[in-house]
């Protein structure tokens, strides 16, 4: 085979590399207001505060000469391009979410978005989750996404019912406790 036609490295380009996690197709991108918050906070600061330091920084390692060797313009260009990337990641976020206050929330008697859930599972342990967007999870506070196995079992769910979920170990059934929405 001719080396014209194979890779040199296999490396992701720079454009797959700033996709989005990716969304079941046809899912919107939903998000609870601090998450949504919380992303603009970080866009903020990577564009008026670490691009412009990392800018200054490789703009004076430039003038220094033989960039070949200049570990500070290496290092800065590596990390320029690393913001960039979440720069564009986050814009592609926050451009697609669609932002959902679980304190709107009327029918309280059901899980939907934004619902702190507690339940049982068969062996009688208590786990509590918050059902947030995609970019929220944080699995050490219990926040899990609208997509994942447990809070796509727990949808639409009441205080009581049963529900089966999707685990690694095969299907599992759970009791809805208690359903809460912020205040």
């Amino acid at each position: 085979m001719s080396k014209a036609f194979t890779r040199e490295n296999d490396t992701p380009d720079d454009d797959e590399l700033d996709d989005p996690a990716p969304l079941p197709q046809g899912f919107k991108n939903y998000m609870t207001p601090a998450g949504f918050q919380r992303m603009q906070e970080e866009l903020r600061h990577l564009l008026r505060v670490e691009r412009p330091k990392v800018v200054e920084v490789v703009s004076w390692a430039a003038g220094n000469g033989d960039r070949s060797e200049n570990g500070d313009y290496l290092y800065g260009k590596k990390r320029l391009r690393e913001i960039d990337r979440r720069i564009r990641f986050l814009n592609k976020r926050l451009e697609s979410a669609v932002v959902v206050n679980p304190q709107d929330q009327k029918n309280r008697e059901q899980v939907f978005f934004g619902a702190t859930v507690t339940y049982a599972r068969g062996d009688g342990a208590e786990n509590t989750v918050t059902i947030v967007g995609a970019d929220e999870v944080d699995p050490d506070r219990g926040h899990v996404s609208w997509i994942s196995p447990i809070a796509r079992a727990l949808l639409k769910a009441r205080e009581g019912d049963m529900v089966d979920v999707r685990t690694p170990a095969g299907m599992e059934s759970v009791e809805v406790l208690e359903i809460r929405y912020a205040e």
